[in-house]
Protein backbone atom coordinates (compact mmCIF):
# COMPACT_ATOMS: atom_id res chain seq x y z
CA UNK A 1 0.00 0.00 0.00
CA UNK A 2 2.78 2.45 0.94
CA UNK A 3 4.69 1.47 -2.19
CA UNK A 4 1.67 2.40 -4.31
CA UNK A 5 1.49 5.83 -2.66
CA UNK A 6 5.22 6.34 -3.18
CA UNK A 7 4.92 5.41 -6.86
CA UNK A 8 1.97 7.75 -7.32
CA UNK A 9 3.87 10.59 -5.64
CA UNK A 10 6.94 9.98 -7.79
CA UNK A 11 4.81 9.87 -10.94
CA UNK A 12 3.13 13.13 -9.98
CA UNK A 13 6.51 14.78 -9.37
CA UNK A 14 7.80 13.66 -12.77
CA UNK A 15 4.63 14.93 -14.42
CA UNK A 16 4.99 18.35 -12.76
CA UNK A 17 8.61 18.63 -13.85
CA UNK A 18 7.79 17.58 -17.41
CA UNK A 19 4.80 19.91 -17.61
CA UNK A 20 6.65 22.91 -16.24
CA UNK A 21 9.88 22.26 -18.09
CA UNK A 22 8.92 24.33 -21.14
CA UNK A 23 7.60 27.20 -19.05
CA UNK A 24 10.79 27.31 -17.01
CA UNK A 25 12.98 27.44 -20.11
CA UNK A 26 10.78 30.05 -21.77
CA UNK A 27 10.74 32.41 -18.78
CA UNK A 28 14.38 31.75 -17.85
CA UNK A 29 13.38 30.84 -14.28
CA UNK A 30 14.76 28.07 -12.17
CA UNK A 31 12.37 25.24 -11.34
CA UNK A 32 12.35 26.38 -7.70
CA UNK A 33 11.41 29.96 -8.62
CA UNK A 34 8.69 28.70 -10.94
CA UNK A 35 7.21 26.53 -8.19
CA UNK A 36 7.42 29.43 -5.70
CA UNK A 37 5.55 31.68 -8.14
CA UNK A 38 2.91 29.02 -8.78
CA UNK A 39 2.44 28.66 -5.02
CA UNK A 40 2.02 32.42 -4.60
CA UNK A 41 -0.53 32.52 -7.44
CA UNK A 42 -2.50 29.70 -5.83
CA UNK A 43 -2.47 31.42 -2.43
CA UNK A 44 -3.65 34.73 -3.89
CA UNK A 45 -6.49 33.01 -5.76
CA UNK A 46 -7.47 31.19 -2.56
CA UNK A 47 -7.62 34.52 -0.69
CA UNK A 48 -9.86 35.91 -3.43
CA UNK A 49 -12.15 32.88 -3.22
CA UNK A 50 -12.48 33.31 0.57
CA UNK A 51 -13.24 37.03 0.37
CA UNK A 52 -16.81 38.07 -0.43
CA UNK A 53 -15.83 41.50 -1.77
CA UNK A 54 -13.56 40.19 -4.53
CA UNK A 55 -14.73 38.19 -7.53
CA UNK A 56 -12.19 35.39 -7.89
CA UNK A 57 -13.66 34.48 -11.27
CA UNK A 58 -13.27 37.95 -12.81
CA UNK A 59 -9.69 38.66 -11.71
CA UNK A 60 -6.66 36.91 -13.19
CA UNK A 61 -3.48 36.37 -11.18
CA UNK A 62 0.00 35.79 -12.58
CA UNK A 63 3.26 35.76 -10.64
CA UNK A 64 6.83 36.18 -11.85
CA UNK A 65 9.76 36.32 -9.42
CA UNK A 66 7.45 37.27 -6.55
CA UNK A 67 5.72 40.09 -8.44
CA UNK A 68 1.98 39.49 -8.68
CA UNK A 69 0.12 40.94 -11.66
CA UNK A 70 -3.63 41.31 -11.33
CA UNK A 71 -5.80 41.78 -14.41
CA UNK A 72 -9.42 41.42 -15.33
CA UNK A 73 -12.46 43.36 -14.21
CA UNK A 74 -13.85 44.69 -10.95
CA UNK A 75 -17.25 46.23 -10.33
CA UNK A 76 -15.93 48.98 -8.04
CA UNK A 77 -12.72 50.74 -7.06
CA UNK A 78 -13.16 49.19 -3.61
CA UNK A 79 -13.03 45.70 -5.14
CA UNK A 80 -9.92 46.62 -7.14
CA UNK A 81 -8.20 47.95 -4.00
CA UNK A 82 -9.26 44.94 -1.93
CA UNK A 83 -7.79 42.58 -4.51
CA UNK A 84 -4.44 44.38 -4.40
CA UNK A 85 -4.43 44.42 -0.60
CA UNK A 86 -5.27 40.72 -0.38
CA UNK A 87 -2.54 39.86 -2.90
CA UNK A 88 0.08 41.91 -1.04
CA UNK A 89 -0.77 40.11 2.21
CA UNK A 90 0.32 36.73 0.83
CA UNK A 91 3.69 35.46 2.05
CA UNK A 92 6.38 35.69 -0.62
CA UNK A 93 4.79 38.53 -2.58
CA UNK A 94 7.41 41.21 -3.31
CA UNK A 95 5.14 43.61 -5.17
CA UNK A 96 1.70 43.83 -6.78
CA UNK A 97 0.95 45.28 -10.20
CA UNK A 98 -2.74 46.10 -10.24
CA UNK A 99 -3.99 46.22 -13.86
CA UNK A 100 -7.62 45.51 -12.94
CA UNK A 101 -10.12 47.59 -14.91
CA UNK A 102 -13.22 48.92 -13.12
CA UNK A 103 -16.36 48.71 -15.22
Amino acid sequence: MKLTHALLAASAAVLVIQTTGCAVARDQQSVGAYIDDATITTRVKAKFAEDKTVSAMAINVETLNGTVQLSGFAKTNAEKSAAAQLASSVSGVKSVRNDIVVR
